[in-house]
């Protein structure tokens, strides 16, 4: 019989020291408190720009970030601001729009986390951000009620901020007022003497908070004239569109809402491909003026919406953490104009 020698198993690897501030100071010649203040953007401390570019390379070269726990303890709470991922295709506005105050909300050192908990509603949803220790939340959308906001300030968040068309108790609002969308609409429709208007409404029921409004806001701004209204509803596809368009002139319509950009181009090509002139027999009108709108021909006529700057909003989460006991503000923050092109 053939013995195998036994061979005693290799040393694991050596794990290597995570790497500190204070080793970063050193590589760089500087204190550790140059350090914090350098890579945590303190601007209250003045820095030499070459000091600052020692200090990046030093912790870029050591594989060095700052630790937010650590950061949280000496601040008293945590710097995570949650934003629950929108459960309903937002458009390239909107998520320009939390793109710029993702940002906003990092030079003012907060770390913005996005949560994707799909499914989850009002309190339910409430309990799961809590668990996370936040110290802000910003809410879109509806959903959030009162109950859900004192979840949230129980387990510990300085600041509720919701973005929607009403007021929640104990929380600050950004009221949008997507009515005003529709008036416009209705009163550019109403001034070029289009007089049968359909408003399309997006068959997704998440999208229900930004249509119904606007549909209604139409609804507002025909009132007490001859023109008349048709709600006209359409799923986001291709042949949606085209079963649409194939009985379009059956419904007798001069002009149409078509709920935003994105819909508007869906059905201008599904309408132009069966023969509808546009606007000769029907207008067309879209919200959010993306520029794929102005090269359509013809050019999309369309809603500029006008939402808050990011840095406004970060220093509106920032101001309600620093005085969490200040009375919550509510601003309305949607502005709406219509931009007359081509298509009506």
């Amino acid at each position: 019989m053939v013995q195998i020698p036994k061979t005693s198993a290799p040393p694991p690897p050596a794990q290597r020291s995570v790497p500190t501030s204070a080793d970063v100071a050193r590589l760089a010649g500087v204190s550790r408190a140059t350090v914090s203040y350098v890579l945590n953007n303190t601007s209250a401390v003045r820095i030499s720009e070459p000091t600052r570019r020692r200090v990046h390379q030093a912790a870029e070269e050591l594989g060095y970030v700052p630790h937010a726990a650590a950061r949280s303890l000496r601040a008293g709470h945590s710097r995570m601001v949650l934003m629950p991922a929108p459960d309903v295709p937002v458009g390239p506005l909107y998520s320009q729009f939390f793109n710029e105050l993702q940002w906003a909300l990092s030079r003012l050192e907060y770390t913005v986390v996005q949560y994707g908990g799909l499914g989850l509603r009002g309190d339910e949803a409430a309990r799961a951000w809590a668990e996370l220790r936040p110290v802000a939340v910003l809410a879109p959308g509806g959903g959030l009620g009162p109950r859900g906001v004192s979840v949230l300030k129980r387990s510990g968040a300085r600041a509720v901020v919701t973005l929607g068309p009403e007021r929640i108790e104990g929380a600050h609002a950004l009221l949008m007022d997507h009515q005003e969308v529709g008036r416009s609409v209705g009163a550019h429709l109403l001034a070029r003497r289009y007089r049968r208007v359909g408003v399309l409404v997006p068959e997704d029921p998440g999208l229900e908070i930004f249509s119904r409004p606007r549909l209604e806001g139409v609804r507002q701004a025909l009132t007490g004239t001859d023109a008349t209204v048709t709600e006209v509803p359409l799923a986001y596809d291709e042949k949606a569109a085209a079963d649409l368009a194939g009985r379009w002139r059956s419904l007798g319509l001069d002009a149409v809402f078509a709920y935003n950009d994105e819909f508007a181009m869906l059905l201008m090509r599904a309408l132009q491909d069966e023969g509808v002139g546009i606007p000769d027999e029907t207008a067309v009108v879209g919200a959010d003026d993306l520029m794929l709108g102005r090269l359509l021909r013809p050019r999309l006529s369309t809603v500029h919406i006008e939402l808050p700057s990011g840095e406004e909003l970060a220093e509106l989460v920032d101001r309600a953490v620093r005085e969490p006991s200040a009375e919550p503000e509510a601003r309305v923050v949607l502005g709406a104009e219509v931009v007359h092109r081509e298509s009506s």
